[in-house]
């Protein structure tokens, strides 16, 4: 069973990161998307036909998701979807920087699988501990977007409140009272999704939706250790799990500095959840 959900989140990755694709070509051509115009700004999304295929391929990309988490633990399914980020960089002409951020990424993401060894076990975790994670992860994402320029404080926000609804996600299909976590995780997508519209606007894909995928990877490996109990390998296998993450935040620091140069050169301002 643990090999299907694998494969399964092999197919989600492909459908997600494709749809993110489309979407940020899509979105990055339209007009002004504003929080204080959401009937508008919908309806000029889903008015367009490139940006609605994107959209419902992350569905089903996150539907297959769901079913992938009740087959395999948490930290396994999200390494297997980690290399979405090498989908975003393709058709796209790196600059040197670039090439190194994606690069260090993907050594990272590589790494997080090599560390989890033959056997992971997952526990159910605490209500208490999700609740804390989902909770701390919303201010994190409020702090990305006021201390991150533009489209990479918006990209980081919506990885980090993806992960959150993941982290929920996995809490919920356990069923019974685990099902008061769903409003959240429909809260944390929904919000991570407006953030990341906005991103698209404001920053390049590997600025916006590569910072959201990296995010959204490495984030719920962490919390399968902190919060559903899954056990730091010993030995070489926990050195390249510090070595992951090392490399993965590395990545993102360089993807965010990509993008901040780019909106400097833009003017563009800080971006915050209120913006138009």
């Amino acid at each position: 069973m643990i090999g299907l959900g694998l494969a399964l989140a092999v197919a989600s990755a492909i459908l997600i990161n494709g749809g993110y694709a489309l979407q940020h070509s899509s979105a990055s051509q339209l007009p002004a998307l504003s929080l204080r115009r959401p009937i508008g700004s919908l309806r000029s999304l889903f008015g367009e036909r490139r940006w609605l295929t994107g959209f419902l391929a992350g569905i089903a990309g996150w539907v297959v998701y769901v079913v992938a988490l009740g087959l395999a633990p948490l930290s396994l399914v999200q390494a297997a979807a980690a290399g979405g980020i090498a989908l975003l960089a393709v058709g796209l002409a790196l600059r040197p920087a670039e090439r190194l951020g994606v690069a260090a990424a993907l050594a990272g993401l590589v790494l997080l699988p090599l560390s989890l060894g033959a056997h992971v076990s997952s526990g159910h975790g605490s209500a208490r501990a999700v609740a804390l994670w989902m909770l701390g992860s919303a201010v994190a994402a409020a702090l990305a977007t006021r201390l991150l320029p533009a489209g990479a404080g918006l990209g980081t926000a919506a990885g980090v409140l993806y992960a959150a609804g993941d982290v929920g996600t996995k809490a919920a299909v356990v069923g019974g009272a685990r099902l008061w976590f769903v409003p959240a995780l429909l809260a944390c997508h929904g919000l991570a999704f407006v953030c990341l519209q906005l991103a698209f606007q404001r920053g390049g894909r590997l600025g916006t939706a590569g910072l959201a995928v990296l995010w959204t990877n490495a984030l719920p490996i962490l919390a399968g250790t902190l919060v559903f109990g899954e056990a730091i390998p010993e030995g070489w296998r926990g050195t390249a799990r510090v070595a992951a993450f090392a490399l993965v935040l590395l990545g993102a620091v360089v993807l965010s500095r990509l993008s901040t140069d780019a909106g400097t050169r833009a003017g563009a301002g800080r971006a915050t959840l209120s913006i138009d």
